[in-house]
């Protein structure tokens, strides 16, 4: 499972956010603001969006997986902020433990308080492998700004929309970057993405972050960069990392089914309708077929 696939936004509360531009909300609508993760988990469950970003219900417990890699963003959030690498794992682990036991979904096996004991200690034990392979070596950056969230109007989008930026880092390479900047996402898997950089969920979030990035720093943006951390050891021995590009100068198709995709799921949330579950959703099906069925 990805970070950023089931982005916890109240993970980011403390976080300062930037609203850019004047943006005037139609009423009608029953959000504010289009985020990556609220469009992908529209698009992938209607009913389980609707609780979420509408009704604002957040009582999904969140996966082992999705909380170890928030742990790992923490440590790299205070790591790249300029703490050793010592204290920046501990402050990582501090984060992991403090997650209450109701809050994770220890899944059909882990019924007893030994066995919930033994998952914690399981996650400690696979966050520490993961963040010791990310900062083994870390990839070295000219630093602007550290898990940036903003907000902002995009012409053409009937919403703005929001984006959180691991990084965002000056421009290197050739041809020379000329002042722009870079965008830097961590992603800590349990298999490498055979697509890379051509996936599709990839350059949907890039794009929301490029807008977002642009808008604020008021300078060109060049990159999306993602950097994928294997969080079990390769059998082979090779590399934990894998470093992926995405040019912005090549996806001007991708802009546009953005702007299509974006205006049509606007479309479809501003029309009367009944949200239906969707019982076959690996990540939320069962909930949302319990909300149908109670009628809530």
């Amino acid at each position: 499972m990805y970070w950023g696939e089931d982005l916890d936004e109240r993970l980011y509360e403390g976080i300062e956010e930037t609203h850019i531009e004047g943006m005037e909300i139609d009423s009608k609508l029953p959000i504010t603001h289009w985020s990556y993760s609220s469009l992908m988990s529209f698009l992938r469950n209607p009913l389980a969006w609707y609780k979420r970003y509408v009704e604002k219900v957040y009582d999904q417990p969140s996966s082992p997986a999705g909380i170890i890699g928030r742990a790992a963003h923490v440590a790299l959030q205070h790591f790249y902020g300029g703490i050793a690498k010592e204290g920046a794992i501990q402050l990582g682990l501090e984060y992991l433990r403090d997650v209450p036991d109701f809050e994770v979904n220890f899944g059909k096996s882990a019924k007893t308080k030994k066995a919930r004991k033994e998952k914690r200690q399981a996650m400690e034990r696979e966050y520490l492998q993961a963040i010791g392979f990310y900062l083994e070596k870390p990839p070295k950056y000219d630093v602007v700004g550290i898990e940036v969230k903003a907000t902002t109007k995009v012409a053409g989008l009937p919403l703005p929309i929001r984006a959180i930026s691991d990084l965002i880092v000056k421009s290197t390479g050739s041809p020379p970057a000329g002042g722009a900047l870079d965008i830097v996402d961590h992603k800590f898997v349990d298999y490498f993405s055979p697509l890379g950089g051509q996936k599709t969920l990839f350059i949907i979030q890039a794009i929301f972050n490029y807008y977002t990035v642009k808008n604020m720093y008021k300078k060109p943006v060049r990159r999306f960069i993602l950097q994928e951390c294997r969080k079990k050891r390769n059998a082979d021995g090779s590399k934990q990392m894998r470093r992926y590009s995405i040019e912005y100068d090549n996806c001007k198709e991708e802009f546009k089914i953005f702007h299509r995709l974006i205006n049509d799921a606007t479309a479809e949330i501003s029309r009367s309708r009944l949200y239906l579950p969707n019982p076959s959703d690996m990540f939320e099906g069962e909930n949302s077929f319990d909300i149908y069925r109670l009628g809530l």
